[in-house]
């Protein structure tokens, strides 16, 4: 039986990362920060496009957020200096990635075993007998692009052509990563749902970690992405954190892209917004809906996807904000044996170079447990903190930190 009273809220900013991870230097990421730089950035007036001033994040400051970039990477935080009153710290990740799979997969118990397969970044980037797969099940003649590139700008570029030719856009970046892009109403959402979905299996036995449906609509000149996204994410390597709930006979909850990231193991019931905002307001009826016992896990991908990769730095600073406003609400609504952890699977930061995912600890914020620090721990720490909050039987190595 769950301890009366008990559930835990485990809340993924996705890509709002912290700096001073030891290898850094291994993914050519030393010395990115994306909460310090963006932090820097707003102070020197430099983050002024629909917002202004240094960063204001009082209730996440609160809870320890600053101090824990602090502890992080021992960047500066102007506007960060709150004395904390929850339970924070930071996380280092074992798995060699940057990517949204690995982070999470780690974060919930169970960290990547083997190496991913990338794509050079070379122009073409794919393998002959990919694209000529790709081709067969798409019912082309030939694909577009073939190279590493940022969603929204490739699909500025090829888009007209996208619509001339009716082959589908393919990509992909420093992630382990086959991304599709394909006009709705033109290509057909349906069909490129169904394109990537059967090519998923091919490109997961080369130990790539996610096959991406990403539609778009619009005319030319006028194309914007569509909430329709689709991940196709290699399996988990072991159990994680929401089938060991769920086989204790609790209830789960996934919001956002966690279904997808998980291939929809140890999922009980799925939530989907069409924004971030959307996204919230689904937590917080959790806050009220959640049963006792449960596990509610979010991923809020807009840092990352609409931001980060664009290195819009005013725009993550307003995202930040956002959030943090949106946070008090749900931190008010937490009943008495709730916990709810804030922590993140990358970073991405906005000041660096390209547009990639960079190498960086992560924060650990957490409400409900009281005060105090946690310290430097490991992303499966966060897994076996929750297991242990709802009395379930973790696996894996990691530790509880409260």
């Amino acid at each position: 039986m769950p301890i009366p009273g008990r559930r835990a809220f485990l809340i993924v900013m996705d890509s709002v990362g912290c700096g001073g991870a030891p290898d850094a230097a291994d993914f050519g990421d030393e010395g990115a920060n994306t909460l310090a730089h963006i932090a820097a950035a707003c102070a020197a007036g430099q983050a002024e496009d629909g917002r202004s001033g240094p960063l204001q994040l009082p209730v996440l400051d609160a809870l320890g957020l600053g101090a824990a970039v602090r502890l992080a990477s021992g960047a500066a935080t102007p506007g960060l200096s709150a004395i904390p009153q929850g339970r924070w710290g930071a996380a280092t990740e074992v798995s060699r990635g940057k990517d949204t799979p690995s982070g999470h997969w780690e974060l919930a118990g169970a960290p990547v075993p083997w190496a991913w397969t990338y794509f050079p970044e070379t122009t073409p980037a794919f393998p002959d007998a990919l694209v000529a797969e790709v081709c067969r099940l798409a019912g082309t003649d030939g694909i577009l692009g073939n190279c590493h590139a940022s969603g929204i700008p490739i699909i500025e570029v090829l888009g007209g052509e996208h619509l001339r030719t009716g082959w589908p856009i393919c990509y992909t970046s420093a992630d382990s990563v086959f991304q599709v892009a394909a006009h709705e109403q033109a290509f057909g959402l349906d069909r490129l749902i169904t394109l990537c979905e059967t090519l998923a299996p091919t490109l997961h036995a080369m130990k790539v970690g996610r096959v991406i449906a990403r539609p778009f609509t619009g005319p030319q000149d006028a194309f914007v992405r569509t909430a329709n996204r689709r991940d196709f994410a290699i399996a988990p390597p072991a159990p994680t954190l929401l089938d060991w709930v769920q086989g204790a006979g609790r209830a789960t909850h996934a919001l956002g892209k966690i279904g997808d990231i998980f291939s929809h193991r140890g999922i009980g019931t799925l939530h989907k917004g069409a924004s971030d905002a959307a996204l919230f307001q689904q937590l917080l009826a959790l806050t009220g809906a959640a049963e006792a016992g449960s596990l509610s896990f979010a991923n809020f991908v807009e840092f990352d996807s609409l931001y980060g990769h664009r290195r819009d730095v005013s725009g993550y600073a307003r995202a930040l904000e956002w959030f943090d406003h949106a946070t008090a609400g749900f931190v008010a609504r937490l009943r008495p044996g709730d916990i709810a952890i804030f922590t993140a699977d990358h970073g991405n930061d906005p000041t660096w170079r390209g547009t990639d995912h960079t190498r960086e600890r992560v924060p650990v914020l957490v409400a409900g447990a009281g005060a105090g620090e946690i310290g430097i721990c490991g992303f499966t720490d966060v897994a076996a903190t929750i297991a242990a909050w709802l009395d379930v039987p973790a696996q894996g190595n990691g530790k509880n930190f409260l």
